[in-house]
């Protein structure tokens, strides 16, 4: 190897050192070490920037590329819809190989399956925007902070990442593998937000605040549910790993029901029955009936130290 010979230390030398090094390493035969069809595999950076023209797409009002003198809808979104055509059709067609019964089938025969799936997907906006009209709907109402959509729109973390959601969705549902996962973790990785695409969510979903929202992938939400920062909707054990996959292990949250601050519902098993309430870190793995109110009983609080009392006030009674 080229750094075995003896050579002077020069900047140069060191990294062709570095570089026979991990060259060496690539060859170690692992699943890191993979590099014979990297043209072919997906690009995250241009699914991103797939989900920023959905958006455009989605809130036209909103979004739309601000650079243009003059503004024609029709125009505008013609061009939108024929570059994520063009490019969700490419990656679709990249990870087909990812698709078992795909697996074997001619190039040819994938990239038809590939179009089919891309004109499909964008079939289904006018029903996802109809969805995110019931989410946006629900934000302004159940947030006083809220003073009009426009704000929940530009500015509320939880609008985006249901609306990328929504969308990873139904390519979920149209059983193309990776890009929709890529799709939720990048508004996962925007907003703390982390919803599994495969999480099936009813009308009028409301995120509140959100920071640290884990949903699972076989979670099930009815319609008008609200949940605040830090809830999990997990699974009671992961342990099975494979053996586990297609299985439910996520809980199913009922219409009508409020998940306050840090609460954690886990399990297939565990249904949240309608019209409930789940108050902040309660810790719930067996089904609640519908019209319940969950909280934790007699929370105790301890203080230490010293505490500090105004001399000139006899009044003041000792905290011990």
């Amino acid at each position: 190897m080229a750094y075995r010979e003896n050579k002077p230390n020069t900047p140069t030398n060191d990294a062709q050192k570095l570089v026979d090094s991990i060259l060496d390493d690539y060859q170690k035969g692992r699943n890191i070490d993979k590099q014979d069809d990297f043209f072919d595999q997906p690009s995250k950076e241009t699914i991103i920037d797939i989900i920023n023209k959905l958006m455009k797409i989605v809130y036209p009002g909103y979004f739309r590329d601000r650079t243009y003198k003059s503004y024609n809808a029709g125009n505008h979104l013609a061009t939108l819809i024929e570059d994520v055509m063009y490019r969700l059709h490419k990656q679709i067609f990249k990870v087909g190989k990812f698709i078992p019964e795909h697996e074997k089938s001619c190039p040819e025969k994938m990239e038809q399956e590939a179009y089919r799936i891309t004109v499909e997907f964008l079939s289904r906006i006018p029903m996802i925007r109809d969805y995110l009209e019931s989410d946006l709907e629900a934000a302004l109402e159940g947030d006083p902070a809220a003073k009009n959509y426009d704000e929940i729109i530009l500015a509320y973390p939880g609008l985006y990442a249901i609306t990328v959601n929504r969308l990873a969705h139904e390519l979920f549902l149209l059983h193309v593998p990776l890009i929709p996962r890529i799709m939720t973790e990048h508004a996962h990785s925007l907003t703390g937000i982390d919803i599994h695409p495969g999480a099936t969510i009813g009308r009028r979903f409301f995120i509140d605040h959100g920071t640290g929202i884990v949903v699972g992938e076989t979670t099930v939400i009815g319609d008008n549910v609200k949940i605040y920062q830090g809830v999990t909707l997990g699974a009671l054990s992961t342990r099975g790993g494979q053996k586990l996959r297609d299985v439910k292990r996520h809980p199913t949250i009922e219409d009508n029901v409020t998940i306050y601050s840090g609460a954690s519902i886990l399990g297939g098993d565990t249904v949240i029955g309608r019209d409930s309430v789940i108050g902040g870190n309660a810790f719930i793995t067996k089904s609640i009936p519908a019209g319940s109110r969950v909280s934790i009983k007699q929370q105790e609080l301890l203080f230490s130290g010293k505490p500090v009392h105004c001399e000139n006030d006899p009044t003041e009674e000792p905290w011990f």
